[in-house]
């Protein structure tokens, strides 16, 4: 039998990512790779991109220029980029890094066994089309291993939103759902491989309007639909957008068993002159409405954001909006940026905020922000969660696994493996993490 090939992924950015990691991983495994966590072991290297941070497509160019070595060294040795930088840069990759074997992006690599038959043959290999066919119906097929107990499912790729700020709708396309059935079919096999706990993933996941019986379905029948899968334990959903989050899904915040207490809602600003400018189509004041809804629906319910700060043309009356909305909100748990420009949006033709002012603007938000996290955090001391528990911990006898509010807890245990959910009383808060003990045998 021929020595199996090795794959190494890097995977930079969203849980999506992620997830397309994971399929081309078992894309790739039909060919005959198994994974690495050695990049100078692979026979295959392949980054796997996300335009959405400051200077994506130069930081994975110098990425590349850490790998030329590896390539040196073992001329059989393939590279290649996947994912959102990959769909932007296209050919430019190859030209720029002619080290490069294959650019596919985020919408083709279900191609990848057909494109790396090119490769094999001594051809470069490029594709960044939208095509017709379904990736996830094309993959299948392929071999799929044990699963640890939690995994994200993609329902929703794409956005229709045309944020100023972002690249989604360039690099994604068009919003497009997966029809129910696939996914309840990809549900249930990633419970029979041991999955507990899945993810819903979509840019705007709770536009999520995949066809179903007698019609298109909601992502709150969706929820419904695998509340009612033997074996799923748990069910989130991420990334959602404001205007979407309908009366149906608020609803099963309420009354559904298996959907967590946690939401994230990203706003991007307080200011209403700066979500104008950014094209969020909502306000702050929609914004805190549709929080009331939810929180009046699940009162426990932990609440996590996105926020932009020095976006272009916000003023310091702009930047004081958005540390009023956070103080009304409060949130447990949130990520916050320092606007940077990406070439192709419309923000990206705008005056810039100067970078010192736009960088005391942030430290005050992440300041604002970890205190009201701690806060939360504290609060849960003295309470009994339920922990899903994933992995070993640093200490000896310690696991590790996530609350319902997705707070990492660890906790000293006996005779009890991955993939088990247990009580635990909170006794401790850390700065990121909650510590406990079980609360039963």
């Amino acid at each position: 039998m021929a020595e199996a090939k090795k794959l190494f992924i890097k995977t930079y950015g969203c849980q999506m990512n992620v997830y397309d990691s994971e399929r081309m991983a078992e894309a790739m495994g039909g060919e005959g790779y198994v994974q690495t966590d050695k990049p100078d072991d692979a026979d295959m290297i392949l980054l796997n991109t996300c335009h959405i941070r400051e200077k994506a497509a130069e930081k994975i160019y110098s990425e590349l220029g850490r790998y030329r070595g590896f390539k040196e060294a073992n001329p059989d040795l393939k590279i290649g980029v996947a994912g959102c930088v990959a769909q932007a840069e296209g050919a430019e990759i190859m030209h720029r890094q002619p080290m490069v074997d294959l650019v596919v992006g985020p919408q083709t690599y279900h191609r990848l066994p057909d494109l790396m038959a090119k490769v094999d043959k001594g051809e470069k290999a490029l594709d960044t089309d939208f095509p017709e066919e379904d990736k996830f119906e094309a993959l299948k097929s392929r071999p799929k291993a044990q699963r640890g107990p939690t995994a994200f499912l993609t329902v929703q790729e794409g956005c229709d939103k045309f944020c100023a700020f972002c690249v989604v709708p360039y690099t994604r396309g068009a919003e497009v759902s997966r029809p129910v059935d696939r996914i309840l079919t990809e549900a249930r096999d990633l419970v029979e491989r041991g999955v507990r706990e899945i993810t819903l993933l979509g840019q705007n996941v709770n536009a999520y309007h995949g066809a179903g019986p007698n019609g298109d379905w909601t992502l709150a029948q969706l929820i419904w639909a695998l509340n009612d899968v033997d074996g799923l334990e748990r069910i989130r959903f991420t990334t959602s957008h404001p205007n979407d989050m309908q009366d149906d899904l608020i609803e099963a915040h309420r009354t559904c068993d298996k959907l967590m207490p946690y939401l994230h809602l990203p706003v991007q600003s307080g200011s209403d002159h700066i979500l104008k400018r950014m094209n969020r189509s909502h306000t702050a004041e929609s914004y805190i409405r549709v929080i009331e809804r939810i929180r009046a629906a699940r009162p426990d319910l932990l609440l996590s954001g996105d926020f932009i700060v020095g976006f272009p043309e916000e003023s310091d009356a702009d930047f004081e909006a958005t540390m009023d909305l956070v103080r009304e909100v409060r949130y447990g748990q949130a990520y916050s940026f320092k606007y940077s420009t990406r070439p192709g949006t419309p923000a990206a033709e705008r005056a810039l905020v100067d970078p010192g002012v736009a960088n005391e603007r942030l430290q005050r938000l992440q300041g604002l922000l970890s205190e009201q996290q701690y806060e939360i955090q504290n609060s849960m001391v003295g309470r009994e969660v339920s922990v899903l528990f994933e992995k070993t911990g640093r200490i000896q006898g310690q696991m590790i696994g996530k609350s319902e509010y997705l707070h990492a807890v660890h906790a000293p245990v006996e005779n009890v493996v991955r993939g088990d959910i247990r009580k635990v009383r909170i006794t401790h808060s850390e700065k990121n993490s909650l510590g406990g003990v079980l609360t039963e045998g």
